[in-house]
């Protein structure tokens, strides 16, 4: 019989992207904050086991869609972007990245459900690089601060310390999503940014697999691909995608959050997928995007 897994968070850009690889092998349910009909009209979910109106600020809600999955394992995909205007709310950041997941925790523990956090390579400051978990998180904004306070462990918690990028049903928080509207422009591309995440098409699998093959891995874990600079990341989209954008080296903007993962990919006897692959999955991904764009847009 199949594992019975809740996604939280399942209209963002992985916990879309979660909800439909689970589906192939397990019985998932997702919640979304808005209406259901947005996510049904494109057939992205399946309309019975979508929760609507599900926050991480009514906990009465969280309980309602637990009652209502009965999930064995729970995946907590709600947090604010670094990118979202209230990611700069102390007040909104520290109730969701911050709280919500210890309080979600305590819930799961109590019924012996399994939590799958995701949190962020945003915890350290990007001075150093190649950083493993016995690194001392040294964030110094609020958006990293946040996340490593929400950062879950002990028995049954897992967290997933990773990044990522992807499509998006709405919104343009990513990088995906600016690249492409950037048809016909000119745009930096900073050869000092190191990033080591992953496109949420293959994080997504790798969650599945974590929950599939890993049901005792608990506690905190790096979870990264090789390193790579976003000018050539962007150069690498713009290939697979065709695309018209000029991007221009920059050695201005000085980061590396690249994540050590060797820990993990030991554990799981495997590696991480070579960057180009990961892209080219990506384009060849046949979610309608750009309809379920336009129309979210429109309402």
């Amino acid at each position: 019989m199949a594992k019975r897994v809740l996604i939280l968070g399942g209209g963002g850009m992985l916990g879309h992207k979660l909800a439909q690889v689970l589906a192939e092998g397990f019985d998932v349910y997702a919640t979304v904050r808005q209406t259901s009909q947005a996510y049904v009209r494109h057939e992205l979910f399946d309309p019975s086991r979508l929760l609507s109106h599900v926050s991480a600020q009514d906990t009465d809600s969280i309980l309602r869609a637990i009652e209502r999955a009965r999930p064995e394992v729970i995946v907590n995909c709600v947090g604010i972007v670094k990118q979202d205007a209230a990611a700069k709310d102390p007040l909104t950041s520290i109730s969701i990245n911050a709280l919500f997941p210890h309080k979600l925790a305590g819930i799961c523990r109590a019924a012996s459900i399994r939590l799958v956090h995701l949190s962020t390579d945003c915890v350290f400051s990007g001075r150093k690089g190649n950083y493993d978990e016995n690194d001392v998180s040294d964030a110094e904004d609020l958006y990293g601060r946040t996340k490593f306070l929400g950062e879950v462990s002990g028995e049954l918690c897992l967290t997933l310390r990773t990044s990522m990028i992807g499509r998006e049903l709405q919104g343009a928080h990513g990088l995906v999503e600016w690249f492409l509207s950037q048809e016909g422009k000119t745009v930096r591309g900073f050869r000092r940014a190191v990033f080591s995440g992953f496109t949420t098409l293959e994080l997504a699998r790798i969650v599945a697999k974590v929950i599939d093959e890993r049901p005792a891995m608990h506690g905190v874990w790096h979870v990264a691909a090789e390193p790579i600079n976003k000018f050539d990341l962007l150069s690498l989209i713009k290939e697979v995608y065709g695309l018209k954008v000029k991007i221009e080296p920059d050695e201005s903007f000085v980061c590396d959050r690249s994540l050590n993962a060797g820990r993990f990919w030991q554990t799981v006897n495997s590696a991480p997928k070579p960057w180009p692959q990961m892209i080219e999955e990506m384009q060849k991904d046949s979610t309608p995007y750009a309809e379920i764009r336009r129309n979210n847009a429109h309402g």
